[in-house]
């Protein structure tokens, strides 16, 4: 069962597509399965004859755990990546085929992760793929940064040999660093289960929870549970955004071929307001606080079934308005389609979820394990303010938003909290109504 991101421990089999004798090739899809964001798709990592299925459709595995065994013709884990010719059938599992280890292994400098035959990142690496980097004394980190041409980015036997025969011209200084000692750190405990008795009375439908619904539900009460939760307001005059966006929407949508919506918007505002606020931009392990380097930003999206999906835009940081822009309409049109990767639904390090879109005017959101902060924006509505003046103070008609912040006490106090909620509010009132793009 292979890893789909840092939070998810299980998935579950949704529908097997090879049967017991069916020969397989590697990289050949062989069951879809699905966690509580996204469905996904999983290969053999090598090729050969599946000899026997471990798990039936709609079962539960545990990340890690082998769900098939493969039969494979002459092949040895242990000798190079080529066949040894004996006519040795050796039967295999399919997540632990070939073991990586490289060739002057070093247990101070090789952590545990590095001996599977997925990376961090969730990758696949084929037994053929990993020999190679055995043998070429590649250790997991390296490995994790070369390009993969197969499909979902997998390193093929190609672009292993090429990257060998470049990282042997290129000058020693040039090679890519040596592993480093990392630990995988997580914030999420287990949540304790509470059984409640519920009556039910004559005329009520009892309806079973779907899938997606009961992981959500789990990651919901275990979120209460691992951080205390506090939520602070502001209110915000979004009015220059307002005005910007009709006078700008229908030329920027005819350049950049994109609808011009709210949500970069916000976006951009946040992304700023983290880099004056690092602190919510963070994750907690046990007793110590993980700075987040990347500005990974979640906005939740509906999905047709009515449950949600947070697809990410890393490094949003580096982004302008239109990037952000062509990003957000492109999972949120993905998302409708449930045609979102695994990789695309992981990684986020703050999270963006837009209340407003339901009419709602402020949310209390729950935290998403393990991000420390979630900001809810409200719906826009006109409202008569006060305003201060040169010439005193007037009532005007004004574009006025709500913010939301839930913050993880833990790590988060008020002053952190509220400031940096003010600030996400000052950067919004205080948009050039001028500016181009």
């Amino acid at each position: 069962m292979p890893k789909m991101g840092e939070s998810i421990a299980e998935a579950t089999i949704l529908k097997w597509l090879k049967s017991e004798g069916d020969a397989i090739e590697m990289d050949e899809t062989v069951l879809e399965i699905a966690t509580d964001k996204v469905d996904s798709e999983v290969p053999a990592s090598i090729s050969g004859v599946l000899s026997k299925r471990l798990f039936k459709e709609g079962d539960v595995v545990p990340v890690g755990k082998a769900v098939a065994l493969i039969t494979v013709q002459g092949a040895d884990g242990s000798a190079s990546p080529a066949a040894s010719g004996n006519g040795q059938v050796k039967e295999t599992k399919a997540s632990e085929a070939v073991p990586y280890v490289p060739a002057s292994s070093n247990t101070e400098s090789q952590p545990a992760h590095q001996l599977q035959n997925t990376g961090e990142g969730g990758r696949f690496y084929s037994p053929l793929v990993l020999n190679i980097a055995r043998s070429e004394n590649i250790p997991m980190a390296e490995l994790e940064t070369v390009a993969g041409t197969g499909k979902e980015g997998r390193v093929t036997k190609k672009d292993i040999l090429e990257y060998v025969e470049t990282r042997k011209s290129a000058p020693q200084s040039q090679t890519a660093p040596q592993a480093t000692q990392s630990q995988k750190l997580s914030s999420e405990q287990p949540a304790k289960t509470y059984n409640v008795d519920v009556p039910v009375y004559p005329g009520d439908e009892i309806v079973e929870m779907d899938r997606m619904r009961k992981l959500i539900a789990d990651h919901m009460v275990m979120s209460k549970h691992v951080s205390p939760h506090v939520t602070s307001f502001v209110e915000a005059d979004v009015t220059n955004i307002v005005k910007w966006r009709e006078r700008v929407k229908i030329a920027f949508e005819k350049r950049e071929g994109e609808k011009l919506t709210y949500t970069p918007i916000f976006i951009e505002a946040v992304v700023k307001a983290i880099k004056d606020f690092p602190g919510v931009n963070v994750s907690v392990s046990g007793d110590k606080i993980i700075k987040r380097k990347n500005i990974n930003i979640g906005m939740a999206a509906a999905l047709p079934s009515g449950n949600l999906i947070v697809p990410v835009i890393k490094n949003a940081d580096t982004k302008n308005l239109v990037g952000i822009t062509k990003e957000v309409n492109d999972f949120a049109n993905r998302a409708r389609n449930n045609a979102l990767k695994p990789d695309e639904i992981q990684g986020a390090t703050f999270t963006l979820t837009n209340v407003g879109t339901f009419g709602n005017l402020m949310g209390t959101p729950i935290i998403s394990q393990p991000q420390v902060a979630i900001l809810a924006v409200g719906a826009i509505k006109k409202k008569p303010v006060v305003m201060e003046t040169e010439y005193g103070d007037i009532i005007a008609i004004r574009h006025m938003m709500f913010l939301s912040l839930s913050y993880d006490h833990r790590v988060v106090d008020g002053m952190l909290g509220g400031s940096f909620l003010r600030k996400i509010a000052d950067y919004l009132e205080a948009f050039d109504g001028k500016r181009e793009y």
